[in-house]
């Protein structure tokens, strides 16, 4: 099972889209990777196969360029505003799983959405710290992507619980709790949490 997943919209900037698949496969392993391009074989429920993924992944990548916002169909009608629009069903799937989610901003003007311009169901999306690759220096911005997702990843293993009495020291008592804020530019979100560190993103 493909420990992440990456959720985008077929016509939205697909070089790049496709520069961030290779380089995250490189660093991840492709098995890793969830594309439904590469991860989906012939003659396989796609619908099935998409929701389980989207549910049971450990992080979601929402690949989101400068047409990702405003995309729409034929009918003028945008793409994000219908109910099956299958981007909307992956990001929510996930955010109701309780997974982490991450938006990727590709290119160096693309802007987080603002909660108001998306579905309630996935207005979450707006307050969520981003990661962004830039074209402009797009080597540094994917070993940076390729970093910060393999510490995301990291952080989600669980090693097995040492049993007492086999040289384990006494659990401590709980650590008091301390807040992380994370200060954001370019069109971010700030936010607060229960955690242990401070993070400060240019």
């Amino acid at each position: 099972m493909p420990r992440m997943f990456l959720s985008f919209r077929k016509p939205d900037s697909r070089w790049m889209r496709d520069r961030v698949y290779r380089a995250l496969s490189d660093r991840l392993g492709a098995d890793e990777i969830f594309k439904s391009g590469q991860s989906i074989p012939p003659g396989a429920d796609f619908a099935e196969i998409l929701r389980r993924q989207a549910a049971e992944c450990e992080l979601m990548c929402v690949l989101i360029g400068p047409g990702w916002l405003d995309a729409r169909g034929e009918d003028g009608v945008r793409l994000l505003d219908r109910a099956h629009d299958w981007v909307r069903l992956e990001i929510a799937t996930a955010l109701r799983a309780g997974n982490r989610v991450v938006p990727v901003l590709l290119g160096d003007a693309t802007m987080l959405p603002d909660a108001s311009a998306l579905p309630g169901e996935i207005a979450e999306l707006a307050r969520l710290q981003f990661l962004r690759v830039p074209e402009t220096h797009l080597p540094d911005g994917l070993k940076h992507l390729g970093d910060a997702v393999t510490a995301l990843l990291s952080d989600t293993d669980t090693g097995p619980a040492a049993e007492p009495g086999h040289g384990t020291a006494p659990a401590a008592g709980p650590e008091p709790s301390m807040t992380m804020t994370a200060h954001v530019s370019g069109g971010g979100s700030a936010y607060q949490a229960a955690r242990d560190q401070t993070i400060r993103l240019a």
